[in-house]
């Protein structure tokens, strides 16, 4: 018949570390760490569990306890400062982390404990005492400030504004952007030249009405030449520029 064991559930490897520092009353700073590392192993050897997460997690432990008995048996290394180091350090400093947080979880888990058995009445106060405010006293609230006090106050507030405002610049007018369709003024270009075949290009700026106009219905005509829908001729440089539109199509315009 096998001999059944039960093993007190760790919560880590940590966890099986102190206990077996605690379960022999060893020294955390001097742990003996062979015979740390033979009882922890023999932990391991009866653990049976489905979850190979945490069993990786002990196997891990495990490695690192075989890895400090070796580097115990070699010479020690010897760091900058001429002192030897000791393997077990950093085992001893993570170590002495988890026992302070697991006893730190013992505590917050007590003050949960207590803090379930306290009771508080509820508020019973009355209405009246609750919408009480008390009076306000406008003479303490105002002091020694006088009227005279409030309007000299007052003329060193709109002073500190007028001081603000630039002399120059707020006597200038507002500069309102133009708003100019491209769409609607190739519209109006395109009927303005179904009924004048040929026309002079003053004649189509002049009846513009801002210089925004000018110059979009100035970027409407080289496009329409781009496309081939105008052209212009020019004598000489000071002869009037004369634009002549090109029907060839059913809808009055060459593509």
């Amino acid at each position: 018949m096998a001999l059944e064991v039960k093993l007190q559930a760790f919560e880590g490897p940590l966890d099986l570390l102190l206990h077996l520092i605690e379960k022999n009353k060893i020294d955390i700073y001097d742990i003996p760490i062979v015979e740390i590392t033979e009882q922890y192993l023999d932990y391991i050897r009866q653990m049976e569990t489905q979850d190979m997460n945490v069993m990786s997690e002990f196997l891990v432990m495990a490695a690192t306890l075989l890895d400090i008995k070796c580097r115990m048996l070699l010479p020690r290394e010897v760091n900058e400062e001429g002192e030897e180091e000791d393997p077990r350090a950093e085992l001893v400093q993570k170590l002495l982390e988890y026992k302070m947080y697991k006893y730190m979880s013992f505590e917050l888990k007590d003050m949960q404990v207590d803090a379930q058995r306290s009771f508080y009445r509820e508020l019973s106060m009355p209405k009246e005492v609750e919408a009480f405010r008390p009076p306000i006293d406008y003479g303490e609230l105002i002091g020694d400030t006088t009227l005279l006090k409030l309007h000299e106050i007052f003329k060193s507030v709109v002073r500190r504004q007028e001081d603000k405002v630039d002399p120059v610049r707020s006597s200038f007018g507002r500069i309102e952007k133009d708003e100019v369709s491209v769409e609607e003024k190739t519209s109006y270009v395109q009927d303005f030249i179904r009924n004048h075949k040929r026309f002079f290009f003053r004649e189509l700026l002049e009846k513009q009405t801002s210089k925004m106009d000018v110059i979009v219905t100035f970027l409407v005509v080289l496009e329409m030449m781009k496309v081939g829908k105008l052209t212009v001729e020019q004598e000489t440089i000071d002869d009037e520029i004369v634009v002549i539109s090109q029907k060839t199509g059913e809808d009055g315009w060459t593509e």
